[in-house]
């Protein structure tokens, strides 16, 4: 197998661990970067810079790692050994505050929504040719019930030798209803699929969004020679609009966490409320004006972070204020569903990355001081 290339120069102790402990799982496969990048469909340059460290993987490498390396060996990892190196990747994540990982969660994220979109069009596809089939079923059985009760009704003389002759009329009663049955489940069934589909397109725009807004705010250093960035509109390049700056508010009951947030949104042009509980953010909603976007933490005591966005979606004050989720248990599918169905437009999983979030808070913003601005010119004629 070929070597390894040297550790980067500058990391962080955390980043340092964190990359030996990688290196150590990969050597297990004893194979070459190539040809394992080959095997996972990936670039084999940024799988050389995970494994130098200069660059944070997101956990599903690892995880893939981890599969692959018991294949080999015949036997899994113990939990102690997984949980181990989890906590050395959120320390990693934690200290790193690199762009280039920002960029990477923002395109795993574009590409489940993606995905998700791309699956619910060809299952609309699907249910709306079932649905049509149904309809037409029951058209047909319409007609055939139609004239069955028209020959009952024109010759009721010879009612008992038609019954004789015809299908069972109660029989095709029944299959009616339960293609009626069929069709309201189907409709529905439809109308959900179509939804979720329109909110993964919408995650999908507003993620591209996010995507340039990172590539907007990297430092020059930090980018690559090839890349030639697109011109996004960002904080620095809006249009000046008149009124008070826009506010975040920012809830969590960890004051650490609350400091840490106040720390990676300082260098954005925004006014920060904080709140400690869900009681005080919703009283902070009632003392100011102009909020662009609530960060909500869900585990909270007394009130947690869904029961607090439930009030909020009651206001029609509040209502359209985008909600942020901040969680430490994780965003697999469970907990991400519950957060978009409590009416959050995404959910993020501690510990977060400082550059994805200035990028979301920052888009949020901007659509914000967009719809301001329409107001204004609208006010204006």
């Amino acid at each position: 197998m070929r070597e390894l290339r040297p550790l980067g120069d500058g990391l962080s102790q955390e980043c340092r661990d964190f990359a030996l402990a990688l290196r150590d799982l990969f050597k297990g496969l004893d194979v070459s970067v190539r040809r394992y990048a080959a095997r996972r469909h990936r670039d084999p340059g940024t799988f050389s810079r995970y494994l130098s460290g200069t660059r944070i993987p997101p956990w599903e490498f690892v995880q893939d790692l981890f599969t692959d390396l018991a294949e080999r060996r015949g036997s899994a990892a113990t939990p102690a050994a997984i949980e181990l190196v989890r906590e050395l990747h959120r320390a990693a994540v934690h200290t790193s505050g690199s762009p280039g990982h920002a960029m990477e969660i923002l395109q795993h994220q574009l590409a489940d929504a993606d995905r998700e979109a791309r699956a619910s069009s060809v299952k609309e596809d699907a249910l709306g040719e079932a649905l049509l089939d149904r309809q037409h079923r029951i058209a047909d059985l319409e007609v055939r019930l139609s004239q069955m009760e028209g020959a009952w009704v024109t010759e009721r003389t010879r009612a008992d030798a038609l019954e004789l002759g015809l299908p069972d009329h109660a029989e095709l009663v029944k299959e009616r209803d339960m293609l009626r049955r069929e069709v309201k489940r189907l409709t529905e069934e439809l109308e959900d699929v179509r939804l979720r589909g329109m909110l993964a397109e919408d995650r999908c725009q507003m993620l591209e969004r996010q995507l340039a807004m990172v590539e907007f705010q990297r430092p020059a250093t930090a980018r690559e020679p090839e890349e030639v960035p697109d011109a996004p509109v960002g904080p620095a390049m809006s249009k000046p609009c008149s009124g008070p700056r826009p506010k975040i508010l920012v809830v969590d009951d960890q004051p650490n966490n609350l400091l840490a947030m106040e720390a990676v949104l300082a260098t954005l042009d925004q006014e920060l409320v904080t709140a400690s509980s869900g009681q005080e953010a919703l009283k902070a909603l009632l003392d100011h004006d102009d909020f662009a976007v609530i960060l909500l933490d869900v585990q909270m005591p007394e009130m947690d972070g869904y029961e607090t966005a439930a009030h909020i979606q009651r206001r029609p004050r509040n209502r359209d204020i985008p909600i942020i989720f901040l969680t430490a248990m994780g965003a697999d599918p469970e907990h991400s569903s519950r957060g978009y169905a409590a009416g959050a437009v995404d959910y993020i999983a501690k510990p977060f990355d400082p550059w994805a979030l200035r990028a979301k808070v920052s888009v949020f913003t901007e659509i914000f001081l967009e719809r301001r601005r329409y107001s204004e010119r609208a006010a204006a004629h």
